[in-house]
């Protein structure tokens, strides 16, 4: 099966709240993934020291070397993050070497465990061929749609070598076939 991107902002929000209400931990994960578009693997051993400064001000980026390709990446952190990481370390007694998506084991939570919350409530809502990397290419969709259609903007942040894998990737190809059939009707 494929992961796809979520393609419907009512689907995000319905997620979003499902999530919310069984952990605020867990809407800052979809959260962070939704608005990253890092991979689970990027996202999961993020500290708070990572996002905040010593004063509790905001780092004006975020940066990691990514585990996959283990390059450096910089990112702007939105309002919209802002906001959630705020409210959600006002209700957590987090230090600054605490991990934002922490386990009960003291360590961060596992890609397994992150898969198994955010699969239960893609189930909940509907959302099929759904995964955690769903996060990454629904930021991808969205970014691309928002940016009027810069796939090299995209393919660049994604590091893929062509404008064909980073449509493919993020879903664009399938919306345009789909469209295709819905065109000619017999």
């Amino acid at each position: 099966m494929t992961v796809e991107p979520i393609r419907d902002m009512i689907k995000i929000n319905q997620m979003y709240c499902y999530l919310v209400s069984k952990d605020q931990k867990y809407g800052l994960l979809f959260k962070f993934g939704l608005n990253t578009g890092l991979r689970i693997s990027d996202v999961l051993p993020v500290k708070l020291k990572d996002v905040l400064k010593e004063d509790g001000q905001f780092r004006e980026y975020f940066i990691l070397n990514e585990k996959k390709t283990g390059k450096e990446k910089k990112i702007k952190i939105n309002s919209s993050l802002c906001k959630e990481i705020e409210s959600y370390v006002k209700n957590e007694n987090l230090i600054p070497d605490s991990y934002l998506f922490w386990s009960r084991k003291g360590t961060c939570l596992g890609r397994v465990q992150a898969y198994r919350v955010l699969k239960a409530a893609a189930e909940m809502i509907g959302l099929e061929n759904f995964g955690t990397h769903s996060l990454r290419k629904t930021w991808g969709y969205w970014t691309y749609k928002a940016s009027n259609y810069n796939v090299g903007l995209i393919m660049d942040t994604f590091n893929h070598s062509s404008p064909s894998i980073t449509l493919r990737y993020i879903g664009v190809n399938q919306d345009q076939k789909d469209e295709l059939y819905s065109l000619v009707q017999f």
